[in-house]
């Protein structure tokens, strides 16, 4: 059996549809699922096989692994719902951690030859100081020890995968860290910000860090973690993480606008959200600062991706050259001016 057959989940996301598009690149045959009703599927390229359904549907996912035992099968499991809100919320749990759920069992029903999870750095509890490694030894993850709500479901969801491939399915996990480049149609939180930061919008930042990693090496990375990755293995995707100030001067030097000049400090900045909050949940509004925003670039956010560039040749552009090839993107699309 020669024919190789990808099943991607999350396809219409950022991250999925810059996966399917170098899979297209690569002549590989791929299959989409894709939650209906999703306005980004218009921009996925022609000649994927589209599925539409939820992860939390076995009928849908039956449809979705159809005649996978004709190929050698692939399944990449990039979807989930994404969210900046650290409180508790059922159905992201249904979603991130019932769905991957169902995704292992049909793999190991229909026997696929590798499934690759896409979990999040967020995933692996934060060390204090030093370098941050996959969680070797530290298997399964600690759930007391992940911070907010979408982080807890991807640890989980990693603690299904990792049992699952101790038992015998053939599956590796991959760890990728925040996510900036072109084509993100769906306008996600950062790259939202870089548009605020370009419009003016943003009169202070915050003196923290990130770490973020272009989407397209991203999407190498998961490709490779399908050919290389050993099962039962984790893989940092992450990049070098950048100073809010840096990043914005990078923005500025690239699109030609204002630079930030006024930063907060990690400690005055989480005082300032704590207000916020308060006074957003009284008036029934979205604050503009949450204290885990605030937390988000304030913890460590080093994260050594050694493991991925030495097993699956994983490897980052600049930082420059990412802002400013979205930047390109934006104003192609009319973005920005």
């Amino acid at each position: 059996m020669d024919k190789k057959l990808y099943l991607v989940t999350g396809a219409a996301g950022f991250l999925g549809s810059a996966v399917c598009r170098k899979l297209l690149e690569r002549g590989a045959q791929v299959r989409a699922l894709v939650l209906p009703g999703d306005v980004s599927v218009k921009y996925l390229p022609d000649g994927i096989d589209i599925i539409y359904g939820d992860l939390c549907s076995r009928d849908d996912l039956s449809r979705f692994f159809k005649d996978t035992d004709m190929f050698e099968t692939y399944v990449l499991h990039i979807a989930s719902i994404v969210t900046v809100n650290p409180e508790y919320s059922k159905k992201v749990m249904d979603v991130n951690v019932g769905g991957t759920e169902n995704i292992i069992a049909f793999c190991r029903e229909r026997k696929i030859k590798k499934l690759v999870y896409c979990s999040s750095t967020g995933a692996i509890p934060e060390e204090k100081s030093g370098a941050i490694h996959e969680c070797e030894g530290q298997i399964p993850i600690d759930p007391e020890r992940i911070r907010g709500c979408y982080s807890l479901s991807k640890a989980l969801a990693t603690n299904l995968v990792l049992k699952a491939a101790a038992e015998g399915l053939e599956a590796c996990v991959v760890h990728p860290s925040g996510i900036l480049g072109p084509e993100d149609f769906a306008m996600g939180e950062t790259t939202k910000t870089l548009v605020d930061i370009i419009n003016g919008k943003m009169p202070a930042g915050i003196d923290g860090s990130f770490n973020l990693c272009d989407v397209r090496d991203l999407a190498n990375g998961i490709i490779s973690a399908s050919e290389k990755g050993s099962s039962g293995e984790c893989y940092i995707l992450g990049n070098e993480p950048v100073g809010f100030k840096e990043f914005t001067r990078l923005v500025a030097e690239e699109s030609g606008c204002r630079p930030i000049k006024l930063f907060l400090p990690v400690g005055a900045a989480g005082f300032l959200a704590g207000i916020m909050e308060k006074k957003a949940k009284k008036n029934g509004e979205k604050p503009l600062m949450t204290r885990f925003s605030v937390y988000n670039l304030a913890r460590n956010n080093n994260f050594d991706s050694g493991k991925a560039k030495r097993e699956l040749g994983y490897a980052t552009r600049s930082y420059r050259e990412t802002i400013r090839d979205e930047i390109q993107w934006l104003k192609k699309t009319g973005k920005i001016a």
